[in-house]
Formats: C-alpha cells, sequence, structure tokens
C-alpha cells in the first residue's frame, strides 16, 4: 500500500515540477507556454503526466524486483553451500566421538572378564560422554537421564579421590519422564566439585535433590578450597540465571549465599509433563 501510494504522491510531484519549470519559468523567459490553454486544465495537466510517467514508473520497478530476485537467487545458493559445509562439518564432527565411543567400548570388551570394576568404570565414563555429547545441546532433558547423569557423574568422583569423598547426596521424591531445563542440575554439582573441599569429615559437602508436588528443588553446600571461590567464575551463573528466566519466567527461585568460606547454593522449578 505504501508502495502505490508512493506512485501517486511522486507522479504528482513530478507535474508540479514540471509545469512550475515549463509553465512558469520557460515562459518567464521565452514567453511561449509548453501547453496550449486548453491542456493547461489542472485534471488534464495531471492526467497527461501520470501518463507519461507511468511507465518509467513502472519500467524501473520492474528492474528493481528482477534486481532483487537476482539477488535472493544469489542468497539462497549461498545459503544452500553453507548449509552443505555444515552439513559436512557436523558429520566430520560425529567421527571422533563414534571414534571414541568404539574404543571404550573395546576396552570394556577386554576388560570385562578380568577387572570387573575398571570395566564398569569404562562403561560409566561411556555413558556420561554419550549423554554430554548427544544431550546437553537440548533446552529441555528428561528428568531421569538428568539425575542419571549425576549419579555417573558422582561414581567417577569416588574413584578420584579413592573412595575418600566426603559427601551427603541424597535424592528425595519420585521422577521418571518429567522435563526440566537442560544441565541445569549438572551446574550445580559441577560446582561443588570445582570449589569444595572434600578431605574432611566434618566438613562435608553436601548434595540434595528433592522432588515433590510438580517441582524440583536441588541445594548444595560445600567449604571453599583455596583463594578461588564461586564468584571469581560468575559467568557460569549468569547463563544460568537468563536460561532460566527465558524458559520458566519468574516461576523459578534462584538462590545463592557466600560468607565464612562457605557456599550455598539452592534452585527450585516446576517441572514439566
Amino acid at each position: 500500500m505504501l508502495y502505490f501510494l508512493s506512485i501517486a504522491v511522486s507522479l504528482l510531484i513530478f507535474a508540479g515540477v514540471r509545469y512550475f519549470l515549463q509553465e512558469v519559468v520557460v515562459f518567464k523567459i521565452i514567453g511561449r507556454h509548453n501547453y496550449v490553454e486548453e491542456s493547461r486544465e489542472l485534471t488534464y495537466y495531471v492526467r497527461d503526466n501520470f501518463f507519461f510517467g507511468l511507465p518509467a514508473v513502472i519500467l524501473s520497478a520492474l528492474s528493481y524486483l528482477f534486481w532483487q530476485f537476482q539477488s535472493a537467487q544469489q542468497q539462497n545458493q549461498e545459503l544452500l553451500l553453507e548449509n552443505k559445509k555444515a552439513e559436512f562439518q557436523m558429520l566430520k564432527a560425529q567421527v571422533s566421538p563414534h571414534f571414541l565411543f568404539n574404543t571404550l567400548n573395546s576396552f570394556y570388551s577386554q576388560l570385562i572378564l578380568k577387572e570387573d570394576e575398571m570395566a564398569a568404570d569404562i562403561l560409566v565414563l561411556s555413558d556420561l560422554l554419550r549423554y554430554v555429547i548427544t544431550e546437553t545441546d537440548k533446552d529441555e532433558a528428561v528428568l531421569s537421564k538428568e539425575i542419571q547423569f549425576i549419579q555417573n557423574y558422582i561414581h567417577l568422583q569416588k574413584k578420584r579421590f579413592e573412595d575418600r569423598l566426603f559427601l551427603d547426596f541424597t535424592i528425595e521424591g519420585n521422577y521418571s519422564n518429567e522435563k526440566i531445563l537442560s544441565s541445569a542440575l549438572i551446574h550445580f554439582v559441577e560446582n561443588v566439585f570445582k570449589h569444595g573441599k572434600f578431605n574432611s569429615e566434618e566438613e562435608k559437602a553436601v548434595i540434595s535433590i528433592r522432588i515433590k508436588e510438580g517441582f524440583l528443588e536441588i541445594s548444595t553446600f560445600n567449604y571453599n578450597v583455596g583463594s578461588e571461590n564461586y564468584s571469581s567464575t560468575g559467568i557460569g551463573f549468569e547463563n544460568l540465571t537468563k536460561r532460566l528466566e527465558y524458559m520458566y519466567k519468574d516461576q523459578f527461585v534462584l538462590e545463592k549465599t557466600e560468607e565464612n568460606n562457605t557456599f550455598k547454593a539452592y534452585l527450585k522449578i516446576p517441572l514439566k509433563e
């Protein structure tokens, strides 16, 4: 609508400028009109200029549309090429994880008859890596899979600490295929292992997950180790906050507290069926 209105306005301006130049300026200089007296009536003059000006407008519009079509075609070709490149890169990226999983499975097969415990650990590691590669890039995750991932993560951490891991890890409530924000829980668990103390029974770390009445709550507590604390690497917290706001709007509670060389974190989010 704006385009067609602009055509009418531009033709009116064209007629007005032409009248001023030919019938005012030129007439004053040479004393002759370009149009006869009957043709200088407003309706005829505008109609006549519309008739002679419209082909130029149509031609320019067709030229512009053709140029736009050519430009769109070129962009589509470039987009198709970029998609092919991205697809190729994705296929290349899948080769390394595939090779890694095959290697881990090979180790598992070799150790299952000799070292049952080590074979089980390799299987847990394989499951962890598979989940990270295939699930964490999604917006939502199945709660049961997220909790299984955390359990596997803690299992391997116990091996790292040679089973001297002073950590209270509890899960309360029933859960199955409810959905939550992807990687939300592991953020808190990973933070505990990154900054927390585990070598003292008097300074135990705590990770508690509770599912009740359509909500999930996770709370953590740990004594900080060294000079680095959670605030010094707060980018992850900011990122998580933005993702929670996008997913749950104002339906979540997120808190963190640092005092006396200890850190507490708490998250409450609704579960989706």
